[in-house]
Order: structure tokens, then sequence, then C-alpha cells
């Protein structure tokens, strides 16, 4: 079978998922962060406030402003894929890998904001990727990698 590269989209053997909705309010907010602090330091030279500024005070408005925005963007970074073999998770700054074996379960829990996969000794790992706000998107990758879960484990 082929692997399938959409969001969420489900394959018989490999699940992708991606945060649609969170990507695009990080990217939006993230560019309207650049956009504000950009504005603030073409302003902040005219300005009759008693300080002076300085180009340099400039370029750092609008460096903090990109930092900022690229901190807003990385909330849409996280990815989940699964296979028969585990799954890669990839959270906001940081990646594992887990295989079926050490996973107990993907659980969904009521009012959760994003799944997760529950681990040994009342551990979990969150897969801040499959999110509630994605609606039926989350609800298919959350069926798939329990579908990939259940097969790994009758193996």
């Amino acid at each position: 079978m082929t692997a399938h590269s959409g969001d969420g989209v489900t394959g018989d053997d490999v699940v992708v998922a991606r945060p649609r909705r969170t990507a695009w309010m990080g990217i939006s907010l993230g560019i309207a962060l650049l956009a504000v602090f950009t504005v603030v330091a073409v302003l902040l030279r005219g300005s009759d406030s008693g300080a002076i500024f300085h180009l340099s005070d400039q370029i750092a408005m609008v460096f903090v402003g990109l930092l900022l925005g690229l901190a807003c963007a990385s909330f849409g970074t996280p990815k989940v894929r699964a296979d028969s073999r585990g799954i890669d998770v990839r959270n906001v700054g940081t990646t594992r890998h887990f295989e079926w074996d050490q996973v107990l379960s993907v659980s969904f829990p009521d009012g959760a904001s994003f799944a997760r996969l529950e681990l040994p000794d009342d551990e979990y790992y969150p897969l801040l990727a499959v999110q509630a706000v994605d609606r039926d998107r989350a609800v298919t990758a959350v069926r798939g990698l329990r579908r990939l879960h259940r097969r790994a484990r009758e193996d």
C-alpha cells in the first residue's frame, strides 16, 4: 500500500497527521506580530517621546518581532507519522519514536485539547498534531492510529 501525505489522511499502512487550525492561527499571529513590530520600528525614530532611538534600535525591534513571529508559527510544526513498525511524534521542539509494543493505547480523553499515547507506568506522551479543534481530521487520525496499534499488537 502507498503512504498518503495529506493531513489526517489514513492509508492501510501509514497515518500522517498535522494540526490545521492551530497552524493557520500561529502563522497568522506570527505575521501580525512581525508587521506590528516593523511598523513600530519604522515609527520609532520619528517620535517625539524624548528618548533617542537609533537605527540599531529599529533593527532590534524588527528582530524581536521576527523571533516572536517564528515562535507563534512553530505551533504549526507538530506532526505524527505512524506505520506498522511504530509512531514518530514531532511536537514543538521535540521528536520521539515509539515502537507499538511501547504503547498501551492511543487515547483522546474527554475535554482534552489533543490526543495522547498511553505508556507504561501511568505515563503519556502528547500528540500535539492531533487536536480537538481539527474535529473530523482528529477523529480520522485517532481511528487510524488505533487501527495500526491494534494490528501491531495482534502480530
